[in-house]
């Protein structure tokens, strides 16, 4: 009977359906795991700052946007929504912290519940981006309002979002188990039974496309239609607007495009569609480790794309913090923009 060694990659352990851990014999000449050169103590503080900064950046959103919610606009209600995916989201940062230091410790349940959670935000937030990029399309080029600005019916699109990524999320659930390796620290990842290879793969593919390349080509679409429509326009305002639209396809491209082309390379080479050497799958599982990184930091960006700099947050924030006190009415504008990301309706489809 010929003998098998247990390899596994510990840099996988984040990825969307992308853990390796296979018996190979050894006659084959197996991989040694390389990981990123990160010190795990440095991991652990980038998380902690990443979780910090979006539980702070988030709750703000959510704080103005509910004490703004009479005079609030249709991207208001989808940047609420987007504050919540990447608040969950933030909260799930220490339990992976941890795991960088000891591994997965927290069980099995913990492990599904935790998973399900950075799914349900994966989907989620590029869902709500893609319903943003809809509806700056509807209101600067068609400058018109249309029957799915009405408030229950972007209610009714916000909770399909989260419906959908719920169901998208379900694998999480239902395969996502702590397995112990012999010589390695517990990990979190999907057991699919005898199937597991092929099963993830299915999974990696479906998540890659209706997670990222469906979503992104409707941003792309509309945005480009956007933008065109803003070259054409001499406005002052308008000109401000393309340069905010323009900043938010940059952040999204430059956080998620690159750890997702990694991610497409490696399910290239797992499919033996691209050649499979040791340093290239070491290669591949190092730039899927830092790539990650980068893509964590766009949950904590987000209040800055598209809050931040809004006049109305600054305004709604401000009057929040006169009314216990906390500043002097003085600092309060004498008016603000109509919205975080701009109104909705023809006559002012601005942007911050």
């Amino acid at each position: 009977m010929e003998e098998f060694l247990l390899e596994y990659n510990y840099t996988d352990e984040f990825s969307h359906y992308s853990t390796d851990l296979s018996l190979i014999p050894l006659d084959s000449a197996p991989c040694h795991p390389e990981s990123l050169e990160i010190n795990s103590y440095v991991l652990v503080i980038i998380y902690a700052l990443v979780s910090l900064l979006s539980l702070l950046g988030n709750s703000l959103v959510m704080l103005v946007v509910l004490y703004t919610r009479r005079t609030c606009s249709v991207t208001d209600v989808y940047l609420l929504n987007l504050a919540i995916a990447d608040l969950l989201f933030a909260l799930t940062l220490p339990f992976w912290a941890a795991s960088k230091m000891n591994g997965w410790t927290f069980g099995t349940p913990m492990c599904k519940m935790v998973s399900f959670l950075k799914e349900v935000n994966f989907y989620s937030s590029i869902l709500l981006l893609a319903c943003i990029s809809m509806d700056r399309y509807l209101a600067i080029v068609h400058a018109t309002r249309t029957l799915i600005q009405k408030r229950y019916l972007v209610k009714f699109v916000c909770l399909n979002v989260w419906g959908v990524s719920l169901i998208l999320s379900l694998p999480m659930l239902l395969f996502r188990t702590t397995v112990y390796p012999s010589d390695f620290s517990p990990v979190c990842y999907e057991d699919l039974g005898h199937n597991t290879n092929t099963g993830r793969m299915v999974l990696r593919i479906l998540s890659q496309i209706f997670g990222f390349i469906l979503p992104l080509l409707v941003m792309l679409l509309c945005y480009g239609f956007t933008l065109r429509t803003l070259f054409k326009a001499q406005m002052g305002q308008k000109h401000r607007a393309m340069k905010v639209i323009f900043a938010v396809v940059l952040v999204f491209l430059l956080c998620w495009l690159p750890y997702n082309l990694v991610l497409l390379a490696d399910t290239l080479m797992r499919n033996h569609w691209i050649e499979e050497t040791c340093e290239r799958r070491n290669d591949i599982d190092r730039a899927l480790e830092a790539t990650e990184i980068l893509g964590f930091l766009h949950s904590c960006l987000n209040p800055l794309i598209y809050a931040f700099i809004g006049q109305k947050f600054r305004y709604g924030l401000l009057k929040i913090m006169a009314t216990y006190g906390l500043v002097s009415k003085e600092f309060l504008p004498k008016e603000a923009r109509p919205s975080f990301v701009g109104s909705s309706s023809g006559n002012t489809s601005t942007t911050l």
